[in-house]
């Protein structure tokens, strides 16, 4: 149990290390930080879009947000794995993030 809590703690501190850099300098570490956290938080774009499109539209954006963030976890955790595997090559250019928001923990802000 405490391995699992130190792997736990481990990643969450690598990922957080990787949302508080440069928005405008991509590099191929934050490219693959980006693909990583995609894979393993992709199930954060349900919660994330029933409150973006709550702020939006009211309570009318409960299911709207849930239809669209169970559609979203799918192209998030995609779009992860591509970044992951294509982190060493500057596709797009730049390293450019595919998806908006960066993160999925970034709806919370």
């Amino acid at each position: 149990m405490k391995k699992l809590r130190f792997y736990v703690l481990a990643v969450f501190t690598v990922l957080t290390l990787f949302s508080f850099s440069n928005a405008y300098a991509y590099d191929s570490a934050q490219k693959f930080g980006r693909g990583l956290a995609g894979m393993t938080t992709g199930f954060l774009e349900i919660p994330g879009n029933i409150v973006k499109e709550t702020k939006a539209q009211g309570a009318i954006g409960v299911p709207i947000g849930l239809a669209t963030g169970l559609g979203m976890t799918v192209t998030r955790e995609l779009v992860g794995v591509y970044e992951f595997l294509s982190a060493p090559f500057p596709v797009p250019a730049g390293y450019k993030p595919i998806l908006t928001p960066v993160y999925p923990w970034d709806y919370f802000k």
